[in-house]
């Protein structure tokens, strides 16, 4: 990588889980559009002919009118090749397939046990974790030979596990997690201020937001917009919205758009609790006791949220596939759309092209004061120059600390199992999550039925 007057050139992005079918379109979008920043990226995956097909697509990308920086894909063999003097890695795999994850998800409702995403906390969650941490540990294995001061970014679920296995083996990564659910809440601070207040066209960027939790299960402690404390505007709203909720009405239309919420969950925990929900509701409700919004589908509608079936990502899948067949052969040509991910915007301030202050997976040590030093957590932090520094965000509040240390505690318990290939203390982990409202010898037989079902990615286990 060098400075040119015009920004950073010759960047080399090495790209774990280059043969992606969505988030690799976006990083391409997003990369096209930062004038001031041009280089390569390293394709890697295990699956080759995906990988190569998105070189294909991504060297396309050059010859849009719309392209403002052009850079260069190359899909290769292996992970060394892609590493080897890389200065920033971008991570995101899918651990398993939807198979693993049909498990994941629908064999605990044989129990009465309900998911409405399950990739990251529940029983889905945990055998998710199981599969992804040895894949994390040769992940940073892998950094440290050929790249130790390269820049590292994941975008893999779960998140804190994922996060916290790269500093376990590599202690001095460089490495972030990075999630846009916060982003959707600035968004309705800004709804809520326009239906509140009548003012019109806030942006997500002008509500400043002080965060406070885990991933996925993150907490505003204070949100402004100008010189306005947001938090009495957002009280009035979720008074307005706490039995309808905001936005569509459940028709028949809405409840076949799986990812879509009236937001019910979010405005219910901010009337409990005082504090703001900042993550989706599918996300919200799992990390809550089952009975409260997840107690079976019904319940789930009518807190104004679906519960997503993998049968769904498996036809989104094909659909993805397809796509991907047209934009290499041509049928099809890309555009350039930004995202609204900050990944991009991330590298040009750690390049010290800009500066950035946003929410990130880092561990703690000390910006969360009664969490444990050294658990990933998610505040704001600060980008500039080949730095992020964590913001202090204060302490989870006493009003929702007994939830968020509990997960807290039980992430921490699972990686320690899966890093000790240890079967029976994941499972101790499995049966102390909020969700699982069964007896042991339920929780048991659950428990020995998932992890037969993703058994062939769980053979280094004890």
């Amino acid at each position: 990588m060098r400075y040119t007057n015009n920004g950073a050139e010759d960047i080399k992005i090495a790209y774990i889980g280059g043969g992606s079918r969505g988030w690799a379109w976006g990083l391409m979008s997003d990369l096209a559009a930062a004038q001031d920043m041009s280089g390569s990226v390293f394709l890697y995956d295990i699956d080759r002919e995906a990988a190569a097909r998105n070189e294909c697509i991504g060297n396309k990308m050059k010859d849009l009118k719309e392209c403002r920086s052009a850079w260069n894909y190359k899909a290769v063999e292996t992970m060394k090749e892609a590493l080897t003097g890389a200065d920033f890695v971008v991570i995101s795999i899918m651990p398993g397939t939807f198979d693993e994850m049909e498990s994941d998800v629908h064999a605990p409702e044989k129990f009465g046990i309900y998911q409405s995403v399950g990739d990251t906390t529940g029983p889905g969650g945990l055998m998710r974790a199981l599969r992804t941490i040895p894949m994390f540990e040769e992940f940073a294995a892998a950094i440290r030979e050929y790249c130790p001061q390269a820049w590292v970014i994941n975008y893999t679920n779960p998140m804190t596990v994922c996060v916290k296995t790269l500093y376990r083996v590599f202690p001095k990564i460089k490495a972030f997690g990075c999630c846009h659910e916060v982003f959707g809440t600035q968004k309705l601070l800004g709804l809520a201020l326009e239906d509140i207040k009548g003012i019109q066209g806030a942006q997500r960027e002008d509500i400043r937001v002080n965060v406070v939790g885990i991933n996925h299960f993150t907490w505003l402690t204070a949100a402004q917009y100008k010189n306005m404390d947001l938090f009495p505007i957002y009280r009035e709203f979720a008074l307005k919205y706490r039995d309808e909720g905001f936005g569509e009405k459940a028709d028949e239309n809405w409840l076949n758009r799986f990812f879509d919420s009236r937001e019910q969950v979010k405005l219910d925990l901010f009337l409990k609790y005082g504090a703001i929900a900042a993550a989706g509701d599918r996300h919200l409700a799992e990390f809550c006791p089952g009975s409260w919004y997840l107690k079976d589908e019904e319940t789930a509608h009518s807190w104004g949220f679906k519960l997503t079936p993998v049968s769904w990502r498996k036809e989104d899948l094909k659909n993805r596939l397809a796509r991907s067949e047209r934009l290499y052969k041509g049928e099809e040509e890309m555009t350039i759309n930004q995202t609204g991910e900050e990944g991009v915007q991330q590298m040009r301030s750690l390049l010290g092209l800009r500066d950035l202050v946003t929410n990130v997976n880092i561990p703690n040590c000390g910006q969360i004061p009664n969490l444990p030093l050294g658990a990933v957590v998610e505040t704001n932090a600060h980008f500039s120059a080949d730095s992020v520094r964590p913001v202090f965000a204060g302490p989870v509040p006493q009003s929702v600390y007994p939830l968020v240390s509990r997960v807290c505690g039980i992430q921490e318990m699972t990686v320690e199992a899966a890093m000790g290939r240890d079967l029976e203390l994941a499972f101790q982990a499995f049966c102390m999550d909020p969700n699982m409202e069964l007896g042991l010898k339920d929780a048991r037989i659950l428990y020995n039925t998932m992890v037969e079902n993703t058994a062939k990615y769980l053979t280094m286990y004890q």
